[in-house]
């Protein structure tokens, strides 16, 4: 395989990693998003199964703030009551920095209604309403070294209780996680060990040793 045959499937591989999880991304955050709404929770903590922080789940939520909904209503209404502040191009518009300021005071007043710093009288601006800019949602903030511990239990397989992506062949059985095969290693490693112990200890003279070869073969055949 040359350079570039290389590079063709590392950049495959890693663009079929990201859709997968990104699918998955997509439906654990919605699923957040409804289980914070729905309980109500504002945040809560991301820990590893041994308890250590990783991260911490923010939920924001919509902000109502002033927007146009009728344009030509509300270049009317400035019209009539600031007029220096409209002006006409290829079109008629109302300033952009007076309606930055207008929509900034309605939003903080919580109304689509402006005072009169002179008098005082309160108007309704036509056109212009308080609503949600941005749908609820939710942020995730790792700890100072919550990727790296993230990064070692997905290593380790102390994530393998989380129900992460997994690369599958169609109609085929998915394929083992590093975090998979490296507690599998680490499981085969400790069995390793104690059987160097029991035999430096003599356990291949217990006369059971005559049974292991039809043992191995009956597991070899299965």
């Amino acid at each position: 395989m040359n350079d570039m045959q290389q590079l063709a499937l590392e950049e495959a591989a890693l663009k079929t990693l990201a859709d997968t999880v990104m699918d998955r991304l997509k439906t654990v955050k919605a699923e957040m998003q409804e289980a914070l709404t729905t309980g109500g929770v504002g945040k809560v903590d991301a820990t590893l199964p041994d308890g250590t922080k990783v991260a911490v789940i923010s939920r924001t939520d919509s902000k109502p703030a002033a927007v146009v909904v009728d344009g030509e209503a509300f270049l009317a209404w400035v019209r009539a009551n600031s007029p220096h502040n409209v002006v006409t191009r290829l079109v008629t518009e109302v300033r952009p920095a007076y309606a930055t300021a207008l929509m900034a005071e309605m939003t903080a007043a919580g109304t689509a209604e402006v005072s009169d710093k002179e008098t005082g009288v309160v108007d309704a601006v036509p056109g212009v309403e308080i609503r949600a800019t941005r749908s609820t949602t939710h942020s995730v903030r790792p700890t100072k070294d919550g990727r790296d511990l993230i990064a070692e239990a997905w290593r380790t397989g102390a994530l393998g209780h989380l129900n992460l992506p997994q690369i599958t062949a169609e109609g085929g059985s998915p394929s083992p996680t590093n975090g998979e095969l490296s507690a599998r290693l680490a499981r085969l490693e400790e069995r390793d060990r104690l059987l160097s112990a029991m035999e430096a200890a003599g356990v291949d003279n217990w006369q059971g040793m005559d049974l292991v070869p039809e043992l191995l073969a009956q597991n070899e055949e299965a």
